[in-house]
């Protein structure tokens, strides 16, 4: 199977479960409702129904928003095909060029918590200002670096930016859109772009190093960001918690230390196996990942404060959303190794074939808010996503070696289920997500995706590895038997009938792995589903414990800063 020979940036690299426990004892069972969030006051998150309606200015600060955010989102992907170029001129070795490609998603992950508790804190603006900065900065760095290390420095300060971005517009967009009905729109074509960039991202990288050199992959992103650095000022309001909360140093490297050895584990073990070292590092990042957990519950000013998961439906939506990125980008390892090493396109036809999925994105989201908007319960709307998903990865069960139209509506199919769940989910966190906690909220949602997306390479790698290696013959090259890469380059070495019979049997093993690990999704969707629905059984209402009435201003209670539009 061929796992290692997909470009280890494709992970997005990673939710934890041990998030879910920084609930404090009286905390309500947060999957409660998903329906409606709790009752609103001083502090508390929004009632659902209609609030201040968002004018012009705002929606088009959310097209300003929307700029970043397609270039986060696509440098996931974009040096899928600038790779050979900069080797041809840095010629970095096997590592660095490794490096080149995970650094950013490393930093990335790292930081997400980091920068949303700082937002909360500093302003999210003014955050979203600072890494628009930095990215566009390290993107003038990386375009013009004339060595390996200055390439890898370049891009880890990208993630850095990248990571300061993604929660701060979404937090943003949870300051600017009160209106439940407008906000769901908003978030909608957030989630739509995000999902989008990735898919653009490898498109854009071919065509630009066709026609210009690898280094204009970066350049593109410096008019955005000098747009945005224009713009935000003007159109964005500056939001904050007013309490003038000290920032808990010691929870950065705690979180860093959970988040990075788990996403690097779990980023490895789909090409290389359960090597002692991978294991070792998951093992060393639940150690740290539980000794963040037991700070936050203790801290004074908790990096993530326990308050968010009290909000029904914040803990369901976290664990839900780490499914759906665990679906989405567990298919993408096999759809995109299908569309090159199966069926024989070119990266760059592969990425091009890879886009009209994407058509289906569009118009998900969007329907999705509608239905909520016209009376179906968002539970109802969430589980019909996942189902839909398990459809889409249905049609990937049945896809053989030649079903090109069949993988291409499975993956539209899938996109369109996955991001209508998380258009709602994301909705869901929010509303459910005191004001001044919107920058950590969206921070965790995001760190949730990240590991739901390694996990799900992982997982769904391992499974569609076993198959693959135990349907290639025995008598197959060794390098044939571990992966379909290995075995397409085994058979360029032997004779006609020979080689050909390999390839053939590469691809049959591939898809049947594919088959198998679709098969495994589509229980692991199923179950989603029926979660969602399950634990929405409770009459919506305020939480546990909690009165209508708005509670008194205290740690957590504190009214947002007025955001002087």
């Amino acid at each position: 199977m061929t796992h290692s020979d997909a470009p280890s940036g494709a992970s997005r690299s990673t939710g934890t479960h041990a998030a879910a426990d920084l609930a404090s004892p009286p905390a309500v069972d947060p999957a409660a409702d998903l329906t409606s969030p709790p009752a609103a006051g001083r502090g508390a998150p929004d009632a659902p129904g209609p609030g201040p309606r968002a004018g012009r200015r705002e929606w088009t600060a959310l097209c300003v928003l929307m700029l970043p955010l397609l270039l986060v989102s696509m440098d996931v992907s974009v040096l899928y095909f600038a790779i050979p170029a900069i080797g041809a001129d840095l010629h970095p070795t096997g590592t660095q060029q490794l490096w080149v490609f995970d650094v950013y998603g490393f930093v990335l992950a790292g930081l997400l918590m980091t920068m949303g508790s700082l937002g909360d804190r500093i302003g999210r603006r003014r955050l979203l200002l600072l890494g628009a900065a930095a990215f566009g900065g390290a993107s003038l760095a990386a375009a013009y670096a004339n060595s390996a290390e200055t390439l890898i420095a370049a891009r880890a300060v990208l993630g850095l930016g990248g990571a300061t971005l993604m929660p701060s517009t979404m937090a943003l967009v949870r300051e600017m859109f009160r209106d439940a009905g407008e906000r769901a729109r908003a978030i909608g074509i957030w989630s739509g772009v995000m999902t989008g960039g990735i898919a653009l991202g490898s498109v854009l990288s071919g065509l630009l190093v066709e026609h210009f050199w690898w280094g204009s992959v970066f350049l593109v992103n410096l008019p955005v960001m000098v747009l945005l650095l224009v713009l935000a000022p003007v159109l964005l309001p500056e939001s904050r918690s007013p309490r003038k909360e000290r920032f808990d140093l010691l929870s950065v490297p705690l979180s860093m230390a959970a988040v990075l050895p788990l996403v690097y584990g779990l980023k490895e073990i789909p090409s290389e196996g359960f090597h002692p070292l991978y294991v070792l590092s998951l093992a060393v990042g639940v150690i740290f990942a539980v000794l963040f957990v037991r700070r936050q519950r203790t801290a004074t000013a908790p990096l993530v404060s326990p308050v968010l998961f009290r909000g029904r439906g914040f803990g369901p939506a976290v664990v839900l959303n780490l499914v759906a990125s665990f679906a989405m980008m567990g298919s993408a390892l096999f759809t995109t190794q299908y569309l090159q090493s199966v069926l024989g396109k070119s990266a760059i036809e592969a990425a091009l074939w890879a886009l009209l999925p994407s058509v289906l994105i569009g118009v998900a989201a969007p329907a999705a808010t509608a239905l909520v908007q016209r009376g179906v319960s968002r539970a109802g709307v969430v589980a019909a996503g996942f189902v839909v998903a398990a459809g889409g990865y249905g049609l990937l069960a049945l896809a053989g070696t030649h079903s090109l139209w069949t993988v291409l509506a499975g993956a539209g199919v899938l996109a369109s289920g996955i991001v209508t769940v998380m258009s709602q989910l994301t909705d869901l966190a929010l509303a459910s997500a005191p004001v001044e906690r919107a920058g950590s909220a969206s921070s965790l949602m995001e760190t949730g995706q990240e590991f739901g997306g390694a996990l799900g390479m992982a997982v769904l790698g391992s499974i569609g590895t076993a198959v693959y290696r135990h349907r290639m013959p025995a008598g197959a090259p060794a390098a044939a038997r571990e992966t379909l890469g290995g075995a397409l380059a085994a058979a360029g070495r032997l004779p006609g009938r020979a080689g050909a019979e390999v390839v053939a049997a590469a691809r049959d093993a591939f898809t049947a792995g594919m088959h198998a690990a679709a098969l495994a999704a589509v229980v692991l969707l199923v179950a989603a589903a029926v979660y969602a629905v399950r634990k929405t059984g409770l009459r919506p209402g305020p939480a546990r414990g909690a009165s209508n009435h708005p509670p008194a201003a205290g740690p957590d209670t504190a009214e947002t800063a007025p955001s002087g539009r």
